[in-house]
């Protein structure tokens, strides 16, 4: 099997990078409690028929996605093809959460994601559906920064190490709120639309890095109560 098969790291860094994430974890845990922006969701029920991948349409099942059970990690290639044969879009291994399509309310999408250094020109994470475009928010890793697009700084500092990253969607107020371990980052104005969903993974972008990958975990969907 081609060594990028694999995934875009190989094994010594793999174990390497392993190594800091225990380290920055031990100092991480020193840390006072972040606000939890999940507070006052719930979270929808999820099962393995709600993570529907697209990858690559010519490449076999795991060349470009693994689970182990815990993690999912997903990558691409730059030179890879569509994931759909009339696709002419850039080359994408991401996750589409099916099954929770929605047009009203207060949403949310929670997730830890890791990103190894080297990964650039990529979207990371998605709300699909809008109304002159097709997302209404897309967050894109550019040489180790997280952005809203291709514009403001989101987080600065987002390789090789694990991050909570929460995404509130009100559709009602046409807002995005997206939070990084616990601390608002990005508040903005939505694209409007009728139908909305979420998605992760990696879709190349411009000056996409040759291969770009991301890995998640704990992967939630949460729906505010809003009867009250």
């Amino acid at each position: 099997m081609a060594p990028h098969t694999l995934s875009c790291v190989s094994v010594p860094l793999l174990v390497f990078l392993a190594s800091l994430t225990s380290v920055a974890a031990a100092r991480g845990a020193r840390a006072p409690k972040a606000a939890d922006p999940s507070e006052g969701f719930t979270a929808v029920s999820l099962r393995e028929s709600n993570f529907v991948l697209q990858q690559p349409f010519n490449e076999a099942s795991g060349t470009r996605y693994s689970f182990d059970g815990t993690v999912r990690k997903l990558w691409v290639l730059s030179s890879d093809k569509p994931h759909a044969r009339q696709s002419h879009t850039s080359p994408r291994t991401e996750i589409r959460m099916a099954g929770y399509d929605y047009s009203s309310g207060v949403w949310q999408f929670e997730a830890y994601g890791y990103v190894p250094s080297g990964t650039t020109g990529v979207s990371i994470m998605q709300v699909f559906g809008a109304g002159e475009t097709a997302t209404t928010l897309m967050l894109h890793v550019y040489d180790g920064a997280l952005r809203y697009y291709d514009r403001q700084i989101v987080e600065d500092a987002i390789y090789d190490r694990w991050f909570r990253l929460n995404v509130v969607h009100d559709v009602d107020a046409s807002t995005l709120t997206v939070y990084i371990d616990g601390q608002q980052r990005l508040h903005v104005h939505g694209r409007g639309g009728d139908s909305h969903y979420f998605k992760f993974g990696v879709y190349a972008q411009n000056h996409d890095s040759s291969c770009m990958e991301s890995r998640w975990k704990g992967v939630r969907i949460l729906k505010k109560d809003t009867s009250h």
